[in-house]
């Protein structure tokens, strides 16, 4: 365990809950992690362990430590990971194509987080009172590029935030079938579960799904055949950008689950979804200074886009 820390409760709280008073006190720890310490019998008060709900007053001091971070019961694994940006607080990789993000049924050992826990062994406070990264957002198998991960409870509940306010900025390459008659548009259409396949995700009427938006911008095209747009998205639902360009009849190259079809005129299979997250910018939990996180397009997207040019 680490030094225990002792607190003086300030005048201006004349009488309060101790738990509450220690939130109060020390706002770069999560209140479950308080409740922690009160529940393992590590805050005291003159010598004695206190409940939470224990009255304190101005002037009284508190002792108070955390339990042990308990190892995660998944196994780290040493993978080589492309990494972006790294400090006490934050993680961000480039995340290949065809890497899983979470464990789950059907996965191997060979997942972000397996990998996270093995590169940053030591270094994780402990999200939750377990040694994990903290995964504020997906990428799918398939899908390459920008992933951010928090290292400490506060910087997990600060992206939380910011991703659950929308005041992150994450754009998107893609490379779809055939060519938009616009040269940029906005779909905002609700995505809900496919009702014949549940594995799937699908536009559904407003109601029956959650609010989605996806602006999207022509970068360029290759012949009739395909083109490349930038993708905005300004809410995270699952496939969205799938969904979204499937519905105005462009699906992304190699997502035949959302209607694409392979063409003959196609010199190149493009062996995935061509989706890669190009660019993640959110505001550092610590320092408060914006992060511009990119991610370069990876080989197979380049030469795929090679291939489209050479017709």
């Amino acid at each position: 365990m680490s030094t225990p820390v002792e607190y003086t409760v300030p005048e201006s709280i004349r009488t309060a809950r101790a738990d509450k008073a220690l939130a109060l006190g020390f706002p770069e720890h999560s209140r479950m992690a308080l409740q922690r310490s009160f529940d393992a019998g590590l805050v005291s008060l003159r010598g004695k362990p206190v409940e939470r709900s224990t009255s304190v007053h101005a002037g009284d001091v508190l002792t108070f430590d955390f339990p042990e971070v308990v190892s995660a019961e998944l196994k780290a694994v040493k993978i080589k990971l492309k990494v972006l940006f790294e400090d006490k607080s934050l993680l961000a990789i480039d995340k290949p194509a065809g890497m899983v993000v979470h464990p789950g049924a059907g996965t191997r050992e060979d997942t972000l987080v397996h990998a996270l826990l093995a590169h940053c062994a030591g270094s994780l406070s402990g999200i939750g009172g377990v040694e994990r990264p903290g995964i504020v957002h997906r990428l799918d198998r398939e899908t390459s590029g920008v992933i951010i991960v928090a290292k400490t409870d506060q910087a997990h509940r600060d992206l939380a935030r910011q991703f659950a306010e929308r005041t992150v900025v994450k754009e998107y390459l893609a490379l779809v079938s055939g060519v938009p008659r616009l040269m940029s548009g906005s779909i905002q259409k609700a995505i809900g579960r496919n009702k014949r396949h549940r594995h799937k995700m699908a536009v559904v009427e407003e109601g029956q799904g959650r609010a989605s938006w996806t602006d999207w911008t022509l970068v360029e095209h290759y012949g009739d055949l395909a083109a490349l747009l930038t993708c905005t998205l300004h809410t995270g639902r699952t496939h969205q950008i799938r969904v979204h360009l499937s519905s105005i009849g462009h699906p992304l190259l190699g997502d035949s689950a959302y209607g694409w079809k392979a063409n003959t005129r196609m010199k190149r299979d493009p062996g995935r979804v061509m989706l890669h997250a190009a660019r993640l910018q959110v505001m550092h939990p610590k320092t408060g200074k914006v992060l511009d996180l990119r991610a370069p397009l990876p080989a197979d997207f380049k030469a795929q886009i090679k291939a489209l040019k050479a017709g």
